[in-house]
């Protein structure tokens, strides 16, 4: 298992590239992905703040090594599916 400081840093990272990213394209992009990057900013934070609670209190009775890499499997997932949703 990685360190979960480590792992709150590479959360965060990527957490603020995929804010960027969709600030990026509420400005630039065309104008139907502007009316959804409000909600797509909220549901970022939203999936930040979850995220981050879960690396710093693990459920009881899983065993370190198959919680983060549930953890680290959904993370993964979700942000590709915000990225499928942004670019759309």
């Amino acid at each position: 298992m990685a360190n979960k400081r480590i792992l709150k840093k590479k959360i965060n990272l990527i957490c603020e590239a995929l804010f960027a990213d969709c600030v990026a394209v509420s400005l630039y992009g065309p104008e139907a992905n502007k009316g959804n990057a409000e909600a797509h900013l909220y549901t970022i934070v939203q999936m930040h703040d979850h995220y981050i609670k879960r690396v710093s209190h693990p459920e009881p009775g899983i065993t370190a090594k198959a919680y983060f890499k549930d953890l680290r499997d959904k993370f993964n997932a979700q942000v590709s599916d915000m990225l499928d949703q942004i670019n759309i």
